[in-house]
């Protein structure tokens, strides 16, 4: 590298420069130095290849590696003064792609800190250029983790992209899509655009991806005529779905290994299955043809869908084929002591031994299915309660709610007995890892049956469904008193509307007399009124405890109109009330205080 100075004519932003694009960037920070001093700092520049330069540019001609803005801002002042001073630039050698790049980002990340997808970019192109994740960490002072976390952004559809460089979704959103399928994705998307829906973020997005969907029938590679299991469809027959996970695996799975067998009887080397627990990032493998000992890698996702991706090698195996190393020169895998259906017969006797062993040991079987729960397994989908909220008001008003505030504390509890950081969101919605299956079984197995039931409590509470019947049946079983764990708030009163139901609202705290003399008055008036006798303020009498009738248990509605939730669930387990009382061990009221993180385990209460 050489210093010089260079005519701003002949100078040119190279597509090596990471701030190479069509328009100007923006130079009002630095515009004012240049105009003092002129440029300082040398630009980094190279000759110019031929038809990379700028149209009409000299033979002699540059062009900027690093430096675009300097180079814009004394283009700015030279046309303000009519006459243009050469610009000091280190001059690299031509032709290495890959250190213009580097010595792009490695100059700007010292000034204007790039953005992750602007560093992607720059990442990937290194990729290709032949730099390996541990050059690219060293070259830049950065852990091998924070560059593969770059370069997963690869995993990507472009719009997903703009969205996070324009921070219209957060860090935690975005890396979880990188784990998402194209069609993921997609969904996603038009969740995103879609006014009246709300596409999940954060954990919620996580639980989305790993479990929280129904298995599509398009993504079946087996002949749904054939199929046994039930499948079901939308009101529009657009969509159908499997009704049973593990019936819809088995076939799924006979069909992948059809497939395999099928391309290694046509001549791929290896025939790769990435199952549903890992994840196929694309920018560690590179095309090669089958002759040239291509693989092809079965991406197997959660969601059902599978991809098939042909002649492929990692990147470090097709650095070795550039030098002109064969990829067989290591030792081949062995071939397995056992066919694959001498496999499946021992995992079927095993198995079919120690189902029958478990039935001696319900303890064990108990701890077991709470381990399923949390982590979930290829036959276990277990979603947790995303407790989706129309609009920020009421997400806020379920998020610092008593119960809310209690369940969480209890949350924490739990992760730490489990060994797990109390920052995790949820204790279920596990991936399926079979090897953290077991991790977790065998902590459970150390665990007293008071804290393993705790365990179940908390799980079971984060995966039980808003709004279903179980909810009404449990509510009445243990007998909530919902004065005890909820009081109106704004967000309630911003969200009442029916001005009839508001008359018996009044009736019910300020009495009939009062609520006749304010029947023509405003819906706001009338909740103003409520308001102040339940807060006992304004010279009103408060009263205690109150709870509108449809929130209580058992719920009943204001109107003859219908049409509340609680009230119809409630009329469809009505018989069950009656057929099955609550049990006589059980106690019928359960005090707030068991539910305190300071006090005994709730077990502990159940079991007094």
């Amino acid at each position: 590298m050489k210093l010089d100075f260079i005519d701003l004519g002949k100078l040119s932003v190279s597509r090596a420069n990471m701030r190479h694009q069509k328009h100007a960037p923006d130079v009002s920070d630095i515009l004012p130095t240049v105009r003092a001093r002129g440029v300082l700092v040398p630009l980094i520049v190279r000759p110019s290849a031929g038809a990379s330069g700028a149209a009409g540019a000299p033979a002699d001609a540059f062009e900027i590696v690093a430096g675009s803005r300097r180079y814009h801002a004394a283009r700015a002042v030279a046309e303000e003064r009519g006459e243009a001073e050469p610009l000091p630039c280190a001059i690299l050698e031509q032709g290495d792609d890959a250190a213009a790049v580097e010595a792009s980002l490695i100059e700007n990340i010292a000034r204007l800190s790039p953005d992750e997808v602007c560093q992607w970019e720059t990442f990937v192109r290194l990729v290709k250029e032949g730099r390996t994740v541990e050059g690219i960490a060293a070259t830049f002072g950065l852990a091998e983790p924070a560059v593969r976390r770059v370069l997963a952004l690869g995993n990507l559809l472009p719009r997903i992209r703009q969205l996070y460089r324009a921070d219209e979704i957060d860090v935690a959103t975005v890396r979880h899509l990188t784990m998402a399928s194209k069609s993921q994705q997609k969904t996603w998307l038009a969740l995103h655009d879609d006014p009246d829906a709300r596409a999940p973020m954060g954990h919620q997005l996580k639980a989305w991806l790993l479990g929280g969907q129904s298995i599509n029938a398009a993504h079946a590679l087996f002949d749904l005529a054939g199929y046994e299991g039930a499948i079901v469809s939308d009101l529009f027959g657009e969509e159908r779905y499997f009704a049973d996970a593990e019936s819809f695996w088995a076939a799924q799975n006979a069909a992948i290994e059809a497939r395999r067998a099928a391309y290694l009887d046509a001549g791929w080397r290896e025939v790769v299955v990435v199952p549903p627990s890992e994840y196929l990032h694309s920018w560690e493998y590179e095309k090669a043809p089958k002759r040239k000992g291509g693989r092809v890698y079965i991406d197997v996702r959660p969601s059902g869908e599978v991809v098939f991706h042909e002649g492929y090698v990692t990147r470090k195996e097709a650095r070795r084929q550039e030098r002109g190393e064969a990829l067989d020169s290591k030792h081949k895998p062995a071939r397995a002591e056992l066919t694959s259906s001498l496999q499946s017969y021992v995992d079927l006797h095993r198995h079919a031994a120690v189902r029958a062993a478990l039935l001696a040991h319900p303890a064990v079987a108990l701890r077991l299915m709470v381990a399923h729960a949390i982590v979930g397994s290829p036959l276990w989908t277990v979603r947790v309660e995303p407790q989706a909220a129309r609009g920020d008001a009421v997400r806020e008003s379920v998020e610092t709610c008593r119960g809310e505030g209690a369940f969480d504390a209890k949350r924490r509890a739990v992760l730490d007995l489990l060994g797990l950081s109390p920052e995790e969101p949820t204790v279920a919605g596990g991936n399926g890892d079979g090897y953290r299956l077991a991790v977790l079984f065998q902590k459970l197995l150390s665990l007293s049956d008071e804290a393993v039931m705790d365990v179940a409590a908390v799980v079971m509470g984060e995966t039980l469904a808003a709004g279903s019947a179980v909810i009404e049946l449990l509510g009445l079983h243990i007998g909530v008193d919902m004065a005890a764990w909820w009081q109106a708030d704004d967000a309630f009163f911003d969200l009442l509307r029916d001005k009839e139901v508001l008359g018996q609202m009044l009736a019910e705290v300020a009495g009939a007399p009062v609520a006749s003399a304010n029947a023509g008055e405003k819906a706001k008036t009338l909740k103003r009124i409520i308001r102040d006798h339940v807060e006992g303020v304004n010279g009103r009498e408060k009263i205690e405890g109150w709870v509108p009738r449809w929130m209580a248990f058992p719920p009943c509605a204001y109107t003859a109109r219908g049409g509340v939730g609680t009230v119809d669930t409630h009329a469809r387990i009505a018989g069950l009330l009656v057929e099955q009382p609550p049990a006589a061990d059980i106690p019928a009221q359960v005090e707030v205080a068991t539910l305190e993180p300071d006090t005994q385990p709730l077990t502990s209460a159940m079991a007094a």
